[in-house]
């Protein structure tokens, strides 16, 4: 009988490696408790594919604007007081990446896992029927003062980054906004385009699509809850709610979740679970031709298959913490603001978890002395781009080929 490969998590990056290995011929089984694509993070995210979202969350002088994301208008970062004594270090952590050597580093490495993305998804797609859930788009930010877009163009890191490693981008006025985007409201008097991208018009159905793929390959889904994972010699025993299984190659793509299942193992490392929310709306009544952000309040909108998509916040709470009670009617305003003639009517309020590392770099790769177990999460708010190369790159490692890649940046030791 062909070894079975098992991956924990049917989010995006799980199905990536699920795919990647099966059209290698492994034989291949994925558990979750949800359905594939429709829990974690990969169903809600904006649905940017963006082979230039490089920008690690850490730049130098963030500390700065610290206040302003917690206090100011927009409300953009909320941390709740029962997650102080995880987030004083982490944070610290954060703080000693935000610098420049540290940036273009880990720019380097994010660009390695998102270059390919667009490419990726769709020789994925091909042949599935599905191929135009991915569309090619440019990527908005949108300012509120046109001396301020000029500025950011010139100066900021966020472009000075992104053309370095080749990325197209415009500064526009006023009136070339309008004319790209008429649906946008008049608070927007200038805008950054970041060219050459691509937006999923679904997110998960994306997964469900790519999960099927992997299906008609031989992968199967065991759909139950983990609850823990042992190492028994060569093996691995995974405690589920109704069964036990064991296996001797075993893949954590367990984004938020993963710190838990690893902690009684004896690896401990600074994964936070940074909850994002998005609202959308099901008769919008508009539509925008690109992803838009709204570069003060770090929200991004979308017209995807169900609607009018808005997503963004930054939350770091507990897993199980219950939803924040004023963030529909905030993200409902800004809505407005953004598209004036959306109609609001009919929001649906979605909440997932990124699962945050103090760098924005993944762990992809083995752990010390824990042989046949597989590191594949922490993807931050860049889940959806990294995916398909990351499941390339673990399949390579599951099937002990040699990296042409240092993967050094993605190591599981890195803070130890």
């Amino acid at each position: 009988m062909p070894e079975t490969i098992t991956i924990i998590g049917a989010g995006m990056v799980g199905i990536c490696t699920a795919l990647s290995l099966a059209e290698r011929g492994h034989k291949v089984q994925i558990i979750d408790k949800a359905a594939p694509g429709q829990g974690g993070a990969t169903f809600g995210n904006a649905g940017i594919i963006s082979p230039w979202s490089l920008l690690p969350q850490p730049v130098p002088g963030i500390w700065k604007n610290i206040p302003n994301l917690i206090f100011g208008e927009h409300k953009v970062l909320k941390p709740r007081l029962s997650m102080w004594h995880k987030l004083v270090p982490w944070g610290l952590s954060f703080l000693r990446h935000a610098n420049t050597k540290q940036v273009y580093a880990s720019a380097e490495a994010m660009q390695y896992l998102c270059e390919p993305s667009i490419d990726m998804y769709r020789q994925h797609l091909k042949g599935t029927g599905a191929e135009d859930l991915v569309q090619s788009s440019w990527y908005i930010h949108a300012f509120r003062t046109e001396e301020m877009a000029k500025r950011w163009d010139e100066t900021a890191i966020d472009y000075v980054l992104r053309r370095a490693f080749g990325a197209n981008i415009e500064c526009i006025n006023a009136g070339e906004l309008k004319d790209l985007e008429p649906a946008l409201g008049p608070v927007f008097k200038a805008a950054v385009l970041v060219k050459d991208q691509a937006r999923a018009r679904a997110p998960g159905r994306i997964a469900e699509v790519l999960f099927q793929k992997a299906c008609q390959m031989g992968t199967e889904l065991i759909q139950t809850e983990v609850r823990h994972i042992e190492q028994e010699a060569d093996d691995w025993r995974i405690i589920c709610a109704d069964r036990d299984i064991t296996t001797s190659k075993l893949v954590l793509a367990t984004g938020a979740w993963s710190a838990k299942l690893l902690e009684p193992l004896g690896i401990k490392i600074p994964l936070l679970a940074e909850r994002g929310y998005h609202v959308e709306f099901s008769n919008p009544g508009a539509e925008l031709k690109h992803s838009v952000m709204d570069v003060d309040a770090k929200l991004v909108a979308s017209s995807m298959e169900g609607g009018l998509r808005l997503a963004g916040a930054s939350e770091f709470c507990k897993i199980d913490a219950p939803a924040d009670p004023k963030r529909q009617a905030l993200m409902e305003q800004q809505a407005k603001t953004m598209v004036p003639d959306l109609n609001i009517s009919e929001g649906n309020l979605w909440m997932g978890h990124r699962p945050s590392l103090p760098d924005s770099l993944p762990m992809l790769g083995t752990f010390e002395n824990r042989s046949g177990l597989y590191a594949a999460f922490g993807h931050s708010h860049y889940g959806l781009m990294m995916a398909p190369k990351s499941g390339q790159v673990v399949a390579d490692l599951v099937e002990q080929r040699t990296p042409n890649h240092d993967l050094a940046a993605y190591s599981t030791k890195r803070f130890a």
